[in-house]
């Protein structure tokens, strides 16, 4: 399994350095490292820390890049969720991050972990062990549980991931990028003949549109739980957007003239990257993503960079 981590020179990575040099924050990183994404008052309690060391360390570690926040609503006002960015920091002198750069940079991001959305249905989530929230009601995507979601399924709308941009944090210039996932159209019920218009965003520029054939149903998918009903979407297929000096592929044919200059990955600490149906889109049949434990690809969202 592919592990998020961060590179970093100590005499660069100052603000890193000074994120990991308390003994509070080690065990909040650690905390979300472990347990998974944690609301301040949740780390307070669990750590016996006030909530004002709390709040103060997040602020820390949040501009250090370690961690990343979002707010959600609760049952008075809003609530602050904390993730963790990477599962292993890497402290390398310069000459020796030249061997880590030659060598690419793979990150996989699980399907539940997208830091925005907008979504109608019918649509839902579903993890591993059972159905998460309730079906057909965008505000579902809210939920925390979706943390732990398999699959993931709306009719217009998109979710965003934000990557790490690692290669930019040590100074590396990225040749190519590529993001694999396993998709398909969604249809109540399932049909193989139901194209929809998958259109993937990079740092919000329009890469490339897939028109998903269909919402496979006729065999259940390699990793689908048995639990998952057989008229529903059982498996999709594998797409890689690679995007690289002259243009966009999908699966090596070339679709489109968007270029890696065009996504202007050297200004930006991370990779948004989008996946939607459209409103305007010539065939708006919906999307199916398949996950960890459903379909035929046991994987997350994968992305990979091409570093020189």
């Amino acid at each position: 399994m592919s592990r998020n981590f961060l590179v970093i020179d100590p005499e660069e990575g100052m603000a890193v350095l000074k994120g990991l040099a308390s003994t509070s924050r080690i065990a909040m990183l650690k905390l979300l490292h472990v347990k998974g994404p944690q609301n301040v008052n949740e780390i307070s309690e669990i750590l016996g820390l006030p909530q004002s060391t709390v709040s103060t360390n997040v602020a820390i570690l949040e501009e250090a890049g370690l961690i990343r926040t979002e707010s959600q609503k609760a049952r008075k006002g809003n609530q602050k969720i904390c993730y963790s960015n990477f599962d292993e920091v890497l402290v390398v002198f310069k000459d020796d991050i030249k061997a880590l750069k030659s060598s690419g940079i793979e990150v996989a991001m699980p399907l539940g972990l997208y830091t925005s959305c907008e979504v109608t249905g019918p649509c839902g989530l579903c993890s591993v062990d059972g159905i998460i929230g309730l079906l057909d009601v965008p505000d579902t995507f809210l939920d925390p549980d979706r943390m732990k979601a398999g699959l993931i399924w709306f009719t217009r709308g998109y979710v965003e991931y934000q990557f790490p941009n690692n290669a930019r944090l040590t100074g590396t210039q990225i040749e190519e990028i590529e993001f694999a996932m396993e998709l398909s159209s969604e249809v109540p019920g399932t049909s193989a003949d139901w194209p929809s218009d998958i259109t993937i965003s990079v740092n919000g520029v329009d890469t490339a549109t897939w028109t998903s054939p269909g919402d496979y149903g006729d065999k259940r998918g390699v990793f689908t739980p048995d639990w998952w009903k057989l008229k529903g979407s059982q498996y999709g297929k594998l797409k890689n957007w690679r995007i690289a000096g002259d243009g966009t592929y999908i699966d090596g044919l070339k679709i489109s003239d968007i270029a890696l200059s065009d996504l202007r990955l050297s200004e930006h600490h991370s990779i948004r990257l989008r996946i939607g149906v459209r409103d305007n889109a010539k065939h708006p049949g919906g999307i199916n993503i398949f996950g960890r434990g459903f379909g035929n690809y046991d994987q997350d969202i994968v992305m990979r960079l091409k570093t020189k």
